[in-house]
């Protein structure tokens, strides 16, 4: 396997390095720089610009808004839009809804909802995990029961990311409370968040930040064409949609940014009367790190090409589970990295606290904002289907035992 990037390849990162560089709105990338999370209106403005250059919809066909690019593009561009640091595409529109519109939805559905989507017209939350159900998905107890040319849908969700911020969900419901096996009897369904009878509720996770929601569903009523694939056959949708989603979740454009910023902060930290980034020690730890980001980006590529060309048979690569497992490790480490680089600066300080200050110290606060993403990213073994459950996966699929 040759591993060095074509002539064409590293010709291709710099003009979307310059792109990013040129284009990405100042105030946005200052904030991002110091470590804060994007706020809804730089995602928007954002994915508005990139969609105008054609490159949103980054894994979509060219009839479809999609740059037609290659598996390496693809990941060069996520990589250099991570490392800038700018705010990610928002996966719930293009590497979740949009392939899944593509493989199962109408040619209404995907003319209604496909450019709005890649536009961020529509801002999309996903409707699957619930109270009793969150690893073990397929014990939802969400029910949609058919009334004329409706769907009458009750129950609920929760950990629903940017929900609050959301004009629509995709959802999983129980379709056939009877079906033989609890995979079976399953739908996917399109919901206006506007639609009566949903309710919101924050959750107010360990950083601070209000992220996550509980979504309740009384009486809700959605239209039998907002339905997609066949009734009983979300689980189906659902499957194609998490291969998507684990396939893009290693964000090893995240963790590499986050090194360097590590290492930036170790020049200006002193360690035994002497700058940090001297320490053998430290040093030894950001090879490591160097190491282990290298052999998943190798990992990366090989999936995402091998998933290229067995496009259309709806099965992604279980090793996209490697991904996941790996991919959400470095991002821990990662941040732990920054912060105990930070030491004492790592103190959080909530974005109200800083607001009050007329000129924050930008150590201290790039560290506290380190600090929030360290608390956040505990969590990242666990979202998006658990690590243990990824590696369950794995060795069935991949190991046959």
């Amino acid at each position: 396997m040759d591993l060095r990037f074509t002539p064409e390849e590293l010709a291709f990162r710099e003009e979307v390095r310059t792109f990013i560089r040129e284009n990405l709105p100042a105030d946005t990338r200052d904030r991002m720089k110091l470590g804060h999370p994007p706020r809804k209106e730089d995602t928007v403005r954002w994915q508005r610009i990139l969609n105008a250059k054609g490159w949103a919809a980054l894994s979509w066909p060219k009839e479809w808004g999609g740059p037609g690019w290659t598996a390496i593009q693809k990941m060069i561009f996520l990589e250099e839009n991570l490392m800038a640091p700018a705010p990610e595409l928002l996966s719930f529109n293009i590497t979740m809804l949009g392939p899944v519109l593509l493989q199962f939805g109408t040619e209404e559905q995907k003319k209604r909802f496909l450019p709005r989507a890649a536009n961020l017209d529509d801002w999309w939350c996903q409707g699957f995990s619930e109270p009793g159900a969150g690893s073990d998905l397929a014990s939802l107890k969400t029910a949609a029961k058919l009334d004329g040319d409706h769907y009458v849908v009750n129950g609920q969700k929760i950990w629903t990311s940017t929900a609050h911020n959301a004009d629509w969900c995709f959802l999983l419901v129980r379709t056939d409370p009877n079906a033989r096996k609890r995979q079976e009897g399953i739908s996917f369904l399109l919901v206006d968040m506007k639609t009566p009878g949903i309710t919101v509720r924050p959750i107010i996770s360990i950083d601070g930040s209000h992220h996550l929601n509980e979504v309740f569903f009384d009486d809700v009523k959605v239209p039998v064409d907002r339905r997609i694939h066949a009734e009983n056959k979300g689980w189906d949708v659902a499957k194609y949609l998490l291969g998507n989603e684990r396939t893009g979740i290693a964000r090893l454009g995240k963790s590499r940014e986050r090194v360097s910023s590590a290492v930036s902060m170790a020049r200006e930290v002193n360690f035994g009367g002497k700058p940090l980034i001297e320490d053998p020690m430290f040093r030894q730890r950001v090879a490591q790190l160097q190491v282990d980001m290298k052999a998943l980006e190798i990992t990366q590529y090989r999936v995402v090409s091998a998933y290229d060309k067995a496009k259309g048979a709806g099965k992604p690569d279980p090793l996209s589970s490697v991904l996941k497992v790996k991919g959400t490790e470095l991002l821990q480490a990662t941040s732990e990295l920054t912060v105990d680089v930070a030491g004492p600066y790592a103190t959080p300080i909530w974005a109200q606290e800083l607001e009050a200050m007329n000129e924050p110290d930008e150590l201290m606060e790039a560290s506290s904002a380190g600090t929030g993403g360290y608390l956040m990213l505990r969590a990242a073994s666990i979202y998006g289907g658990t690590n243990e459950i990824q590696k369950n996966i794995l060795t069935k699929a991949v190991l046959g035992l």
